[in-house]
């Protein structure tokens, strides 16, 4: 796919601002900060729009939270305006390029895709493979590297001004590593990341039977031995890529199951969609 330029205006238009504020408050009417802006919207959209074309803008400081459900995570909140906001109005122009990158049986965040029908694709495979081979990238947000990703973007986006909001936000948390669990872009930003990996899977290890939700990642066939090995050159070769992209390794645990008896216990979409 052609690197895309020319996008910046389209990000800071006005039109595109206010569809990102709409975005961003949606379900969240009766919260203060949200409030506060309605009063004033075209005041604080207008600032969002001038900060943006002067290169004033940089993302606010973080605030942490610790949730415990479905495991223990950090959860980063910013301001609604302007940073939510903002990061919406990037999104708005760059997801529908980016999505057309990915795979078919990429799950995640993803428009027409998310949980269930991942669920309903994954029950297909199983139908079809007598094994599958799960995999998961431990603790993955944390470990994303800024420069790898950045790397990445700018093989996509060769508009300057775009490129350097985009930094702004990858960077905004400090530190090497880190993309922050809360950040409406980190949701993209963890699908473009991985969307190497899929095309390694696909490509070079052509693996028909495959597809990912987010850091959890599927492979499927009726060759046991194959399914082995691939859960020792998963490992190896996604470190390899990581290597290539001079980035923080990242650690892939792998758990090969038996279908038939998965089924027979009753647990298979639990213990594969996890």
């Amino acid at each position: 796919m052609k690197r895309r330029g020319s996008l910046f205006d389209e990000i800071v238009s006005l039109e595109n601002i206010e569809l990102a504020y709409c975005k961003a408050r949606r379900n969240k009417t009766w919260q203060k900060k949200v409030k506060r802006i309605d009063r004033r919207r075209e005041k604080y959209l207008a600032c969002l729009h001038d900060k943006l074309v002067a290169g004033t803008y940089y993302t606010s400081p973080y605030k942490q939270k610790r949730i415990y459900e479905p495991k223990e995570r950090i959860i980063y909140v910013l301001p609604f305006w302007p940073d939510r906001i903002c990061q919406h109005a990037v999104m708005n122009v760059i997801a529908p390029i980016w999505d057309r990158l990915f795979i078919s049986d990429s799950y995640a965040c993803r428009d027409g895709k998310g949980q269930h029908a991942g669920s309903k694709r994954c029950m297909q495979f199983v139908r079809r493979n007598q094994y599958v081979l799960q995999c998961d990238v431990s603790k993955f947000y944390p470990n994303i590297n800024h420069e790898v990703l950045m790397q990445i973007i700018a093989r996509k986006i060769k508009d300057k001004r775009v490129l350097s909001l985009l930094d702004e936000v990858v960077r905004s948390i400090g530190g090497e590593t880190n993309v922050p669990i809360g950040n409406y872009t980190s949701q993209w930003f963890g699908n473009l990341y991985l969307n190497e990996l899929d095309m390694l899977m696909k490509h070079k290890y052509h693996v028909k039977d495959y597809m990912r939700y987010c850091d959890d990642f599927l492979l499927f066939s009726n060759d046991k031995a194959f399914l082995r090995e691939m859960a020792l050159s998963t490992v190896c070769s996604y470190r390899g890529w990581i290597q290539w992209a001079n980035a923080h390794h990242l650690a892939v645990s792998t758990h090969l199951y038996e279908l038939e008896k998965e089924l027979r216990e009753g647990g298979i979409e639990h213990e594969v969609m996890a």
